[in-house]
């Protein structure tokens, strides 16, 4: 079993999405049932689809502000041909981010379900 190639694409759309505020592309890796997922303040942050994507459309993109670009697959973890799990990390914000995407192939394509994120360092 190997869906990594699709997998791939579809985790650079979310690197696009995230980098540029694509909404087409935000909207086709998010799935619409998403929940965001962070503890970094010592509380639960929870933010389903529709908060977060009106955060994302708000705020200006890290392109916009004419920050590099650096994100990579740390790993992806196929658990069937309908589930996996992908550890990223991307640049943004002045920090570093890491996220674990628990992904689904649902309506031929693949999506991200939930997103647990955090903040793991700042850019040089």
């Amino acid at each position: 079993m190997t869906n990594r190639p699709a997998i791939e694409a579809m985790l650079s759309d979310y690197f696009d999405a995230m980098h540029t505020q694509d909404m087409e592309k935000f909207d086709r890796v998010f799935n619409e049932n998403v929940v965001l997922y962070s503890a970094q303040t010592g509380e639960l942050n929870r933010r389903p689809y529709d908060i977060y994507r009106d955060a994302v459309v708000n705020r200006e993109s890290p392109e916009s502000k004419g920050e590099e670009r650096k994100d990579e697959i740390l790993f992806i973890d196929e658990m069937s041909e309908t589930a996996a799990l992908a550890k990223v990390q991307l640049q943004m914000f002045g920090g570093v981010m890491q996220d674990y995407l628990s992904l689904i192939f649902i309506n031929g394509k693949w999506q991200i379900i939930s997103k647990i994120w955090e903040r793991v360092g700042d850019i040089a």
